[in-house]
């Protein structure tokens, strides 16, 4: 099928879908009209590319007819001159038309959950997780992300076993998503005496924000445990028992969450990443059942991957995924991320175009 075909069809769910959202059973349904609305957007970004193809290709047509009917040396000059523009301007459409076909993150649009955990390193493993936790709070902030802290269980050092953020946004699946893996750090710690270099670990987690819609929980199956919050070294937070742990009998899934005073929102923030989890459990079971598209990829969001190297004393991140290497590590630790998430935004793109589309396709 020509890239041609690609955009008529478009053009036929285009007109489809405008007659949805004119049925009232449709508009009375606002999850299933944003899920709409949404498409009809982008399907008229294919439309314009479209309409943009057609008239370059009347140009070509017009150009060849010149340049075989005409005898003046001028004109034909002219003429040549036009196709080379009407040509150039079609290559131009095709490799646009090509970026618009890669399938649509179901994702795309939604908020997140990201769980950071200290891994191997003991307290330099839970500095680092700290030191992630500024990075991606300054860089929700540059992007006009909301970031919340949903769970957090301190170290007396100031790191962090396990913190649990909510990251609010339309962007901010689409900026968080290649975070999910192990995060390598290589430094000397601030307790090494003997200014050895240290190799400690955290792992990151980022999920899409699962609806109650999406992600029915039966009360039946849930245990609800209170308890008094408590801070690192036993340090009480409050007097009440406000911490709630919910345990998902069927699949054994554990959240905790105690930072709120108020019993009511720990609950409902752990439900919030239960239903995250759960969520991100079935994608995974997808997934598997799909192991060639998840292939092409950057990653598989296993947060067992080892996806990046933290180079103190070389100052380098290294992103093993793509092969990339950055030679800026205070300015990305501090937030920038976006060189970062480009390189690999761009990779996801080309191996989805390998993937989904014949190199030797044409308009």
């Amino acid at each position: 099928m020509s890239l041609v075909d690609r955009l008529e069809e478009v053009t036929r769910r285009r007109l489809e879908v405008e007659g949805l959202l004119s049925q009232p059973d449709i508009t009375n349904d606002m999850r299933r009209y944003r899920e709409l609305a949404r498409e009809h957007g982008r399907l008229s970004r294919g439309g314009e590319l479209h309409t943009r193809y057609l008239a370059a290709a009347r140009r070509i047509a017009q150009a060849q007819e010149l340049l075989t009917a005409e005898h003046d040396p001028e004109m034909r000059a002219l003429a040549a001159e036009e196709l080379a523009q009407a040509e150039g301007e079609e290559q131009t459409i095709a490799g646009e038309v090509r970026l618009f076909l890669i399938p649509p993150d179901p994702q795309a649009g939604k908020d997140i959950i990201v769980e950071l955990r200290a891994g191997t390193g003991g307290d330099e493993s839970a500095l680092f997780v700290s030191d992630l936790l500024r990075m991606y709070s300054r860089f929700a902030e540059d992007q006009k992300l909301a970031l919340e802290i949903l769970s957090s269980h301190p170290t007396g050092l100031g790191g962090f076993k396990e913190i649990i953020l909510n990251i609010a946004g339309d962007r901010a699946w689409e900026l968080f998503r290649f975070e999910s893996g192990t995060h390598r750090v290589q430094r000397v710690p601030e307790t090494e005496s003997g200014g050895r270099t240290h190799t400690s670990a955290a792992t990151v987690a980022v999920m899409p924000e699962a609806e109650e819609s999406e992600i029915e929980i039966a009360e039946k199956d849930l245990r609800i445990d209170v308890f008094r919050s408590s801070g690192p070294g036993g340090q009480s937070v409050n007097t009440t028992d406000s911490a709630v742990r919910v345990t998902h009998l069927p699949t054994g899934l554990v959240v905790t969450c105690q930072d709120e005073k108020s019993q009511h929102k720990n609950k409902a923030r752990a439900l919030k990443v239960l239903r995250a989890r759960l969520a991100e459990r079935q994608e995974a079971e997808r997934q598997s059942e799909m192991s060639a598209m998840r292939r092409s990829q950057v990653g598989t969001g296993d947060r067992s991957e080892r996806i990046r190297t933290y180079n103190f004393n070389e100052n380098r991140v290294t992103d093993h995924r793509i092969h990339e290497t950055w030679y800026r590590l205070q300015a990305i630790m501090a937030g920038d991320l976006s060189e970062v998430v480009d390189a690999l935004e761009r990779d996801r793109r080309e191996k989805i175009l390998a993937s989904y589309i014949g190199a030797d396709e044409s308009l």
